[in-house]
């Protein structure tokens, strides 16, 4: 079976679906990827994959759209693939209508978050369902990445038979090293009695960043934040340059910037903390690899983190975009060393039951192979 995997940036490509695609190759498929371009495709193309450039944006800006869909149609009847199978909300909607315009025998998609649960304004809310439910209806097979999102997708009448396939993550990969930790945290200078707090994610307000760097101010003068990540060229919103540079006078030592980096499995290793006070969310792969590791963690109760976190078991959860309440949950962890190991352990338990990488996968391929099947 001939697959193309279609998401937007080269950055979703290489961390969220280039897993995939390694194991529907090993099942024998043609799998071909399609996504704008961007250097981070150098890593599916080495490893041999061919991944189609396409001028995809993250925005509803409708004459860009329109070219990223003639250039989808263009792509997939040249390509003449068995399926197609979309990732992310505007991307999905396009590849999938370039489908269906192209005549594609099966159309998968896979929600990793549904625009009309994001903050801002009431008609965006309501356009964003509109073209889900629209898109819905010529969609074979319907994945969600939560099952909050399976519900919302048929609660909503979005798709009549939305199946929840979670995300995933290697424990080969992600899992306590206590040398990288002894390693990472010397070159660093920093102490066994520091409570490392780390956070991985885009570089943008949604992940909750302004909120967190106000709560490192009241928290112990032993707990560090160590921030990995960096704004990718495709996001939209505010630079948040000025409160980093703002907090970094305020806390001093206290907080390092790590930029991007690509030894995440040592960092998290390293840490003792994982937090992501994000404003939404889909189901985060970072608090995955933070749970595999081995750390406690501090996340918004908000859908996706609170089907990972049990909270005061594997973490804590508290109310989004308020400051008091994330400071002192860091407060808390920083202060009990025993708690956290038992909460990182115990999440540690609980990723390898629901969130191991070859579970999610096989689930995920099976249901795209049965869908071919069902043609």
């Amino acid at each position: 079976m001939k697959i193309l995997e279609v998401t937007n940036v080269d950055f979703a490509l290489l961390h969220f679906i280039l897993p995939l695609m390694r194991g529907l190759r090993d099942r024998g498929h043609e799998v071909v990827g399609v996504c704008a371009d961007g250097p981070l495709l150098a890593v599916p193309r080495a490893e041999g994959f061919r991944v189609v450039p396409v001028a995809l944006a993250r925005s509803l800006h409708p004459w860009r759209q329109a070219r990223a869909l003639a250039e989808l149609v263009a792509v997939m009847r040249a390509e003449k693939p068995d399926l197609v199978h979309a990732h992310m909300p505007i991307s999905g909607l396009l590849a999938r209508t370039a489908a269906r315009i192209a005549g594609v025998p099966r159309i998968a998609y896979t929600c990793h978050g549904f625009l009309f649960n994001q903050p801002g304004p009431w008609w965006r809310g309501r356009l964003a369902l509109g073209l889900e439910r629209a898109a819905g209806r010529i969609t074979h097979t319907y994945l969600t990445v939560s099952a909050e999102e399976a519900e919302d997708a048929r609660r909503l009448r979005i798709h009549p038979n939305p199946v929840a396939v979670l995300n995933g993550r290697d424990p080969a990969r992600f899992h306590p090293d206590p040398a990288a930790r002894a390693r990472l945290r010397a070159g660093m200078g920093v102490s066994e009695d520091d409570c490392v707090v780390i956070a991985i994610s885009r570089l943008v307000r949604h992940k909750g960043f302004c909120e967190l760097l106000a709560a490192m101010a009241d928290t112990p003068p032993n707990c560090v934040l160590w921030v990995a990540g960096e704004r990718l060229v495709s996001d939209h919103g505010e630079d948040l340059t000025p409160h980093f540079q703002r907090a970094a006078t305020t806390l001093g030592r206290r907080l390092v910037m790590l930029g991007y980096r690509t030894d995440v499995p040592a960092l998290l290793a390293a840490a003792d903390v994982f937090t992501l006070p994000s404003h939404f969310e889909g189901l985060p792969m970072s608090i995955i690899e933070a749970m595999l590791a081995g750390l406690p963690v501090v996340a918004t109760d908000i859908r996706g983190p609170r089907e990972q976190v049990v909270p005061g078991e594997t973490g804590l959860l508290v109310p989004p975009m308020q400051v008091a309440p994330l400071a002192q949950a860091l407060t808390r962890l920083a202060q009990d060393a025993a708690l956290r190991h038992a909460m990182g352990a115990a999440g540690r338990a609980r990723a390898l039951e629901r969130f191991d990488e070859v579970k999610v996968l096989r689930h995920t391929m099976d249901l795209l192979e049965a869908s071919a099947t069902s043609a």
